[in-house]
């Protein structure tokens, strides 16, 4: 039994480093993983979120998600659930890199490698690291523009998709139709 050494990077709008080392142990659940990442950036945890296992690249693979999100037994996408994946069963390569995203509206996303995997015992997570202050959990704006736009936005973009063209054309030589 060991523990497993974490970088978490809070990927942040100011150029500002903001991360923490945390170490805890390899059969811990990604569930305690969360709560440990969470607790050290002074978030309260009361949004849902999820793990991505990712490559070099940071892009998003496989989902472990709070809760689980299927829709029935033949959802051809499986996810896994925090609280029943352990850490060390996705522990594919030395440098393991996961994405966290946390509360779907203000996407908090935190950039997270494994550093290194040691014989060390730990009875609880822990916070071997921290550099910088993590900004107030409801200090990043709601991105709900990103789905539903502002009104005064989507009557422009219907114009400009349009263009000005229809309403200058010339109806005057068609009679109107009766019902």
């Amino acid at each position: 039994m060991g523990a497993l050494k974490f970088r978490v990077l809070l990927d942040s709008e100011k150029d500002q480093e903001i991360f923490r080392d945390i170490l805890i142990d390899e059969n811990e659940n990604f569930e305690s993983f969360y709560r440990t990442i969470l607790n050290s950036f002074n978030f309260e945890g009361q949004e849902i979120g999820s793990f991505f296992l990712s490559n070099d690249e940071w892009d998003k693979g496989h989902e472990i998600s709070l809760m689980d999100m299927s829709y029935s037994d033949e959802d051809p996408e499986i996810t896994s659930v925090m609280s029943e994946a352990k850490l060390v069963d996705f522990m594919e390569a030395p440098d393991q890199k996961i994405i966290l995203v946390y509360d779907f509206l203000r996407m908090w996303i935190f950039l997270i490698e494994l550093q290194e995997r040691t014989e060390e015992t730990v009875d609880k997570a822990k916070i071997a690291l921290a550099v910088g202050t993590a900004p107030p959990e409801d200090s990043k704006m709601i991105q709900d523009d990103a789905f539903f736009g502002e009104e005064e936005d989507d009557e422009n973009e219907f114009d400009e998709d349009f263009g000005d063209g229809y309403d200058d054309e010339d109806l005057s030589g068609y009679e109107e139709y009766e019902y």
